[in-house]
Parts: structure tokens; sequence; C-alpha cells
């Protein structure tokens, strides 16, 4: 609330005193009773997909957001998927909308070479929409998983991760789910070189990073056919209906079975990365910004 209220209350005087034309915003915040004219960014629209009543998230989706977007001189978000959320949830006219790919650390993210381990990983928050629930499933299903570990990193939420390890005590594969809570940015290409797979099914994603630093890794990667992770896989994963354990479980099989499919993965998954930069999506951004300036 407090940022709020000097986005409303103080950023107006200082774009005053610098005498502005234009603010840019990277998150979809702006000072909406004001002669300030804006361009900002949308990364999702999760909270009015997937709705947490009690969360401050959703009112500020549902009565905030929209009065920013309508205000603002331009939009930019980052995929189509997220650009296709802002037009239909928000009716903001298409012509007004611009999705910039974001990108990865080329130099931090890649491919190292290291002997491969018996753990397929995920990284991520543990909402519900992420999917853990089946994935936690699927990997239970599969017909040799006492060869295998499921890594599940990423912060633990008290909201939701006790109920995924109790679902993993439940499925009789507790001591086969780990959950190794946050990881240091620094540890993440080893984790991911190190995987059989990332297993990353969401039900929606505003882009994914996950993915395309897994692909930048060289790991093979098993995502949703749904949402913005279509636009950041292309065919350099196993796209699969996150809604199907079934499916889910077979993705992990293959790719823990063939070595050739692994391999094929890991090509398409570097040729693909490769043509992520964080240059373009900057001048993808300049080039919006100097067309209102």
């Amino acid at each position: 609330m407090a940022r709020l209220m000097w986005t409303q209350l103080q950023l107006p005087k200082i774009y005053r005193q610098l005498s502005s034309r234009l603010l840019f915003s990277p998150i979809p915040e702006a000072p909406v009773m004001s002669e300030c004219r804006y361009v900002v960014t949308v990364h999702d629209l999760i909270p009015l997909r997937f709705p947490r009543w009690l969360s401050p998230l959703t009112p500020y989706h549902r009565y905030y957001l929209p009065r920013v977007l309508a205000a603002a001189e331009h939009i930019i978000c980052d995929s189509v998927a997220t650009a296709q959320d802002v037009t239909d949830f928000l009716q903001i006219p298409a012509s007004k909308v611009t999705p910039v790919l974001l990108a990865h650390d080329a130099s931090h993210f890649r491919f190292l070479d290291l002997p491969g381990s018996n753990y397929f990983l995920y990284i991520g928050r543990h909402d519900p929409y992420k999917n853990l629930y089946r994935v936690i499933e699927a990997f239970a299903a599969l017909p040799n998983r006492s060869d295998f570990e499921l890594w599940v990193a990423g912060t633990a939420d008290r909201r939701y991760t006790p109920q995924l390890v109790a679902q993993a005590e439940e499925l009789g594969v507790g001591s086969l789910v780990k959950f190794p809570g946050y990881v240091p940015y620094e540890k993440l290409p080893v984790l991911l070189n190190q995987a059989i797979a990332l297993v990353f099914p969401s039900l929606w994603e505003g882009f994914g990073l996950p993915v395309l630093e897994a692909m930048a890794c060289g790991t093979p990667v098993i995502a949703s056919n749904r949402s913005s992770l279509p636009e950041v896989a292309g065919d350099a994963a196993i796209l699969v209906d996150p809604y199907s354990v079934g499916k889910i479980t077979e993705a992990m099989q293959a790719v823990a079975s063939s070595a050739g499919l692994r391999s094929r993965l890991r090509e398409l998954g570097l040729a693909r990365a490769s043509r992520f930069s964080w240059a373009k999506t900057g001048q993808k951004t300049a080039e919006i910004l100097q067309r209102y300036l």
C-alpha cells in the first residue's frame, strides 16, 4: 500500500520536476490520476485466471490494474499469451499491446557437460496453478519410479508445500520426492545440467523463465502446451496437456528411458535458447518507448 501511495502522490511530482515526457514502468503500476504519460509492462494476469479471494493481488488486478492499463500510452507484455489475456480480460484494444519476449543470462545458464544424475527437476513457486500435485502423481505412476527422484525446488510455502509433502507420502514416494527449498542463483546451472529433465507443466505462465534457462543448459524440458510455454519452447521440448497425469508420466518415462531422445532435446533446446537475448528484448522495448517520446 505504501508503494502504491508513493506512485500516486510522489511520482507525479518527480515527473514534473524532471520535465519528463514519458514514464516507463517495468511493472503494471503508474500514477493514474495525473498528467503523467506512461508505458507499462504486464507480466501475467494469473491472479485473474486463478483468483485467491484472500489475496491482495486479486482486487489489485480486478480494480487498480484496469485503470492503469486504460490510461497507458502503450502496454508491453512478456508473451503473446499475456497480450491476449490483456485484451480478453480487460478489453484493452490489441493495437495498444505489444508482446516482447524475455531472455536469459547466456553467460550463466549454459551447457556444462557434467555427468547426469537421477532426478527430475521442478523450479519455482509451489502455488496450485504450478500443477505440482499432478507432477507428483505422474512421478508416482512411473513403472520404475524407485530408480529416480523428483526434486521440487523453490521456497517452501506453508499454504501449499505441506500438502505436497503429504501427497508424496500417501502415494508411497515420500523418500523419492525431495524439497530442497530455495536454490541460490549461482547453483541453478549445475542443478539444471545434471537433471534428467525439467518438468514444468504449469497451468499458466506469463513467460516461463525456468523453461528457457533449462534449454540454455541443454536440459530436456517437459512443459505445458498451454499459455506462453509453447512460445518459449517451440519444438525443443515435449509439450503435454497439463491436466493429463498420464501424458506427464509418459513424457517423463520417455525421456528417462531414451538417451537418444535426451540428446535430441539437448541439441534442440540449446539451439532454441540461442534465439533469445536481452539485447533483442531491450531493443524492442526501446523502439516502443521511442514512439511515444
